[in-house]
């Protein structure tokens, strides 16, 4: 079990973070803070590891056979890649919504109460109370309460990505992962899940990956721009609050990349 100890002020501190898919370095010397309870933004070129460093928050590389992580990632005073800790345990409290939304081939209910079956809950209306309240968070019960014997999978794909933040939110995580989790949507849907985000971060910490810099710009108070070097690794080139990166960015780089002259 892990301890509640650490910085207050963070909810995740990332420190000399590097991440091998085989031989090939695909990050190099990551170090950077996750806020407490604000959004923050991964924007750069496609293939400069901003999905891998996000995914290094809660061991999802491990599921990657090649994948070879270093260094640390801090979280409740403690680095998760220490021996004796479950990645399972850190994928309940860090949570993660994908690029495609992916419900399980499920009624709506179950695909919520999924989560917290897996914990040991049977008890039915606790059960109902943890669907509602997580259909109510991810601003879909509204939609779907007389409807959740329905596949998960009948719902529009706004719906769906909605339906996998109440998935997330249902196992009661501190810190929300989202993997470009409106690129497959249509405007109007993406506007309701950054509305969603902007709601969610009164209690939650949430990191997007983006390739979309005027949502990184909307929703998040923090950005982390990332590019690639000669040989292909990426690398953290600026982290700073948001209105900064993109109004006063400290390194020629960012700036170009936000002028559209690159990536």
């Amino acid at each position: 079990m892990m301890s509640s100890n650490g910085d207050g002020r963070y909810a995740v501190q990332i420190r000399h973070l590097n991440v091998f898919y085989g031989p090939r370095l695909a990050v190099r010397e990551i170090t950077m803070p996750i806020a407490r309870n604000k959004i923050t933004a991964f924007i750069g070129p496609s293939g400069c590891g901003k999905s891998t460093v996000l995914r290094a928050i809660n061991r999802m590389n491990d599921l990657i056979p090649e994948a070879r992580v270093e260094g640390e990632v801090i979280y409740r005073g403690e680095n998760i890649y220490r021996p004796e800790i479950d990645p399972v345990e850190i994928r309940r409290r860090i949570g993660m919504v994908f690029q495609k939304p992916n419900p399980f081939p499920k009624s709506i209910y179950d695909n919520v109460a999924y989560g917290p079956r897996v914990l040991g809950i049977k008890d039915r209306r606790t059960l109902d109370q943890i669907v509602e309240q997580s259909l109510r968070q991810a601003a879909l019960w509204d939609e779907v309460k007389d409807d959740l014997k329905k596949s998960g999978l009948a719902l529009s794909g706004g719906q769906q990505q909605r339906l996998c933040i109440a998935r997330a939110l249902a196992v009661e995580p501190d810190v929300i992962l989202m993997d470009e989790p409106c690129s497959a949507l249509d405007p109007i849907a993406t506007e309701r899940i950054e509305d969603l985000m902007k709601e969610l971060v009164v209690d939650y910490s949430i990191v997007i990956v983006t390739h979309n810099m005027q949502q990184a710009r909307r929703v998040s108070e923090y950005t982390a721009f990332f590019t690639t070097d000669e040989s292909r690794t990426g690398e953290l080139v600026e982290f700073d609050r948001t209105d900064k990166v993109f109004s006063m960015p400290s390194d020629p780089r960012t700036a170009d990349y936000i002028a559209g002259r690159f990536g």
